[in-house]
């Protein structure tokens, strides 16, 4: 591909702290980048703890799983988003109820409503999507107010923030993914943050469950080999370094994009008193986005369309549904564009370019 939708950036320090970790020999799922990776993360983000995994979606699970969320437990969960969001909750043997979007394009808190009154979900996974924070606070009351837990699958928008505080930390536990096309990376991995004892367990049930202070490996309950290693806690660090560079880049993108589409194309708002990342930037168009998609392709440019809606989807045809299908329209008119922070304003008027000559 001549332009990826959103490869790796390395901040030029990654070889430097692995090769730090190799001479130290610190290659297995302990050592000191693990720790510094997991501090950088939540000073960051001002959480109290953070634990660094091997996905985002091992995030999501073990929230589940130290919230009590079993077989015959309802979990309101977003719609307009990818599977990951979703996979959790059935891991756990639970039912998830679907909640549709606004006009912000995420989960909508008059349909969340609805669900809490008519389903009394023992959970709620809000999904900020693209980069861009949710009416989280609107959310976070909704739940109060109906006794229900906030999980925050905030994987695409690590840096953004609502009324200034950073999606992922509003919720009892927030996940965020460093999988290879995220904002950052560390080839694959995630970060769960929360309450220092809720982290405390997860950590404990991200290895194995081993009970401690014996020498032998004692199990009371079974757990899981979810943790993140030294060598990709050390990509993670380097990463972390640079992440408000990288935030201004994603956000400089957009505003490329912007000002060349105006006229062709809208794209994903930004809700009032938010601050998104712009992880991606996506836009609705009128023709047939797929069409779009073939001709970016033709010229070595990867794009890709809009999430299709878990609603829509085989797997989740039983499940129960509340909104109004504004994801549909979403879905069939919506690309997410080249959004690298390696690219330059002259590969983004590439793009807009073959664009053009779809749109005529």
């Amino acid at each position: 591909m001549r332009l990826f939708l959103s490869p790796p950036h390395m901040s030029g320090k990654e070889l430097e702290y692995i090769q730090e970790a190799f001479e130290n020999n610190y290659i297995a799922p302990v050592g000191p980048f693990l720790e510094r990776f997991e501090k950088s993360v939540a000073k960051f983000v001002q959480a109290p703890a953070a634990l660094a995994l091997c996905s985002g979606t091992a995030g999501l699970h073990l929230s589940l799983r130290l919230l009590g969320i079993g077989p015959k437990d309802k979990v309101a969960v977003s719609d307009f988003t990818f599977i990951a969001s979703l996979s959790p909750i059935l891991y756990q043997g639970a039912a998830p109820i679907l909640i549709g979007c606004d006009e912000s394009w995420q989960m909508d808190p008059n349909a969340l409503e609805e669900a809490l009154q008519k389903e009394r979900p023992k959970a709620v996974i809000l999904t900020h999507i693209y980069g861009q924070s949710a009416d989280v606070k609107s959310i976070k009351e909704l739940c109060e107010r109906y006794g229900v837990h906030l999980i925050e699958d905030a994987a695409e928008s690590l840096g953004t923030t609502f009324d200034g505080q950073y999606t992922g930390t509003f919720g009892i536990l927030g996940v965020y993914s460093f999988n290879g096309n995220k904002l950052l990376t560390t080839g694959g991995g995630g970060v769960l943050v929360g309450p220092k004892e809720l982290i405390e367990r997860a950590r404990s049930l991200a290895t194995q469950a081993r009970e401690p202070g014996v020498e032998w490996y004692e199990h009371k309950t079974y757990g899981y080999n979810y943790r993140l290693s030294n060598i990709a806690a050390a990509i993670g660090v380097a990463q972390m370094e640079v992440i408000e560079e990288r935030i201004a880049k994603k956000r400089q993108i957009f505003a490329w994009y912007q000002e060349l589409l105006s006229e062709k194309a809208s794209f994903m708002p930004e809700l009032p008193k938010s601050f998104g990342t712009r992880w991606l930037t996506t836009a609705l168009f009128e023709a047939d986005p797929l069409r779009i998609l073939h001709e970016l392709k033709k010229e070595k440019i990867e794009s890709r369309p809009l999430w299709k809606p878990m609603h829509m989807q085989p797997l989740c045809k039983e499940f129960a549904y509340f909104g109004q299908k504004k994801e549909e329209e979403l879905f069939a008119k919506g690309l997410c564009l080249p959004s690298g922070t390696a690219m330059n304003k002259e590969d983004v008027q590439m793009v807009c370019e073959v664009i053009g000559r779809c749109l005529g």
